[in-house]
């Protein structure tokens, strides 16, 4: 892409009606179809500045907190990696090795690590009705250390996932689906099936699906969640995806079967996530240590997934999808059955068809968290990256 294209990118931003210069971003149904678009369109333009040789960093000095409060590879690297782009230092906040063992409060940490940051990076999925609870109370917490002084100026927060939402991986997973089709515009109307899928392991945020009916539901496509009888998601996330998709002009639908969500899909997601219900009675386990509880709910639950070995996504339930074609999409790492555990979530034959396709998929991430962090730092987003193309510096001499 040639500066004249990546000019029309930022020019297309311009045109957006933005609200989130010092605003974080944590549920993409908080924010405008304006401002998720102005987010792609962000993406896209760093990732063209940076393809063409082009140096899209904003900040000569500063840096980005990483807090990950479980365990990550694709979003702990993507967001040292969209930090490093825009010229910050990442430093890791390791909670047992600060004074947060010692009983720190939030609203302390959150001031302490923000003398000079410009963005926050938070995982905290583990704990069902605490992990956006607790990204807000950081964030409550900042907007009090400007105010009282404390702070020169409010690092923007990134839900890198909740307990409720994930929205770098949907975010990531719909520019996907935009180079994939030609646009945002030709997904409205495509089917996507959002599908339960067995998976040797019980614990799987619900997170990840939530997020991709949240936002699929505000592009006008035709979703169709999918999972056994007692594997719902949170009631409410599920009946707002239903709201967004009448408004959208898309369509919601659920169903207890993978074969019916696959017939006639332009896209799958076969994903596992826990019950609802499991997730509920995990947390007062978890904040207890109670180990023998929670063996024992793994116990009970290992025995529940087993029954539904049958929802793995194979060559015969491919073949169902339109044309036997549809885009296999997973946020990564899949089970995949024979490779990675005896029976899983994918047909080893299916997966490897689609492996590049994935991997593309997950390479959007870092795009779309820079996006996200200059967004929430940026008065004039648009105007801050023609300066940038402008500048015209080169990102490497060699």
């Amino acid at each position: 892409m040639d500066k004249k294209e990546i000019a029309r990118l930022v020019e297309a931003l311009g045109s957006k009606k933005i609200g989130m210069y010092r605003k974080d971003f944590l549920l993409t149904w908080e924010k405008s179809r304006d401002e998720l678009d102005a987010t792609f369109l962000a993406a896209d333009a760093l990732r063209a500045m940076r393809e063409a040789g082009l140096s899209p960093r904003v900040w000569d000095s500063g840096i980005a907190v990483s807090n990950f409060r479980d365990n990550s590879t694709r979003t702990r690297f993507s967001f040292a990696s969209a930090c490093d782009l825009l010229g910050l230092y990442v430093q890791d906040l390791d909670e047992g090795k600060s004074q947060i063992a010692h009983g720190e409060t939030v609203r302390e940490t959150a001031n302490m690590i923000s003398f000079l940051s410009e963005a926050i990076g938070i995982r905290d999925d583990m704990y069902l009705g605490e992990g956006d609870k607790y990204q807000r109370e950081v964030g409550k917490a900042l907007d009090e250390g400007v105010a009282a002084g404390v702070l020169p100026d409010r690092p923007t927060v990134v839900n890198l996932q909740s307990d409720i939402d994930h929205p770098t991986q949907s975010m990531a997973d719909f520019l996907h689906l935009a180079h994939h089709f030609g646009g945002l515009d030709k997904l409205k109307g495509k089917k996507i099936a959002m599908s339960w899928a067995y998976s040797p392991s019980y614990g799987k945020p619900l997170s990840v699906p939530q997020g991709v009916i949240g936002l699929a539901s505000r592009l006008g496509m035709e979703i169709v969640l999918a999972h056994p009888e007692g594997y719902g998601l949170i009631p409410e996330v599920v009946e707002l995806s239903r709201r967004q998709a009448r408004e959208s002009g898309g369509s919601f639908s659920q169903v207890a079967s993978m074969e019916e969500a696959f017939a006639g899909a332009d896209i799958v997601y076969p994903k596992s996530w826990a019950p609802y219900e499991v997730m509920q009675q995990r947390v007062p386990l978890l904040h207890a240590n109670d180990l023998s509880g929670l063996k024992e709910l793994e116990r009970k639950c290992l025995e529940s997934n087993a029954r539904w070995k049958g929802w793995e996504c194979d060559e015969a339930k491919m073949r169902l999808t339109k044309n036997g074609e549809a885009l296999y999409m997973h946020c990564l790492p899949a089970d995949i059955t024979d490779v990675s555990c005896k029976a899983g979530e994918v047909a080893a034959k299916v997966f490897d068809k689609y492996r590049d396709d994935t991997y593309r998929e997950a390479s959007y991430k870092p795009y779309i968290i820079a996006a996200m962090i200059l967004l929430g730092k940026a008065k004039d987003p648009a105007a801050t990256l023609g300066r940038l193309l402008e500048r015209g510096t080169p990102r490497s001499a060699l």
